[in-house]
C-alpha cells in the first residue's frame, strides 16, 4: 500500500452545499436566507456580544481589573538575618553596600529593613525604613539604625 492509495472511510466525507446556483439546486433565489431583512443581506446581521440595543456587558465591565495606585511607594524587603549573613560588625548598611553584597541591585532603590532571622554583629543601618521588631534587635545586639546615607 502507498500514500496515493489512501482514501477516506466509504461515507465520512460529502460534498459542501453550494448555495444561490439556480431554482434545480433547490437552495437557489435566496440561498437559504429567507425573504428580506438585515439577516439575508451579505455582511448583514449583529456582532458577537449584541444585546439589541442594550449596553454590552462588555462594555458594562470596568476595562481592568483591582485598582493601580500611581502613587504607590514600592520598598525592597531585607531581612535582619540576612544582614547577619553578608556584613561584619561594624560596617555600615545603606544602598551602596547592599549592592556590593548582592542583596538588591540598585543604590537608590527603597529598601525596609525587616526584623526575620536574628542578628549578633553590631551594624549602623542607614535605609529608608526599618520595622520595629529589627530594630530593636539591631539595637540589641550593639549597633544602630540612622537616617539613610
Amino acid at each position: 500500500m502507498e500514500i496515493k492509495d489512501l482514501k477516506p472511510a466509504e461515507g465520512s466525507t460529502k460534498n459542501r452545499k453550494r448555495v444561490g446556483r439556480g431554482a434545480g439546486s433547490g437552495t437557489g433565489k435566496t440561498a437559504g436566507r429567507g425573504l428580506n431583512g438585515q439577516k439575508s443581506r451579505a455582511g448583514g446581521g449583529k456582532g458577537a456580544g449584541f444585546e439589541g440595543g442594550q449596553t454590552p456587558l462588555a462594555r458594562r465591565l470596568p476595562k481592568l481589573p483591582g485598582f493601580r495606585n500611581i502613587n504607590r511607594v514600592e520598598y525592597i524587603p531585607v531581612n535582619v538575618g540576612r544582614l547577619e549573613e553578608k556584613f561584619e560588625a561594624g560596617e555600615i548598611v545603606c544602598g551602596e553596600t547592599l549592592v556590593e553584597k548582592g542583596i538588591i541591585k540598585h543604590a537608590d532603590a527603597l529598601v525596609k529593613v525587616l526584623g526575620d532571622g536574628e542578628i549578633t554583629k553590631a551594624l549602623t543601618v542607614k535605609v529608608e525604613k526599618v520595622s520595629a521588631s529589627a530594630q530593636a534587635k539591631i539595637e540589641a545586639a550593639g549597633g544602630k539604625v540612622e537616617e539613610p546615607c
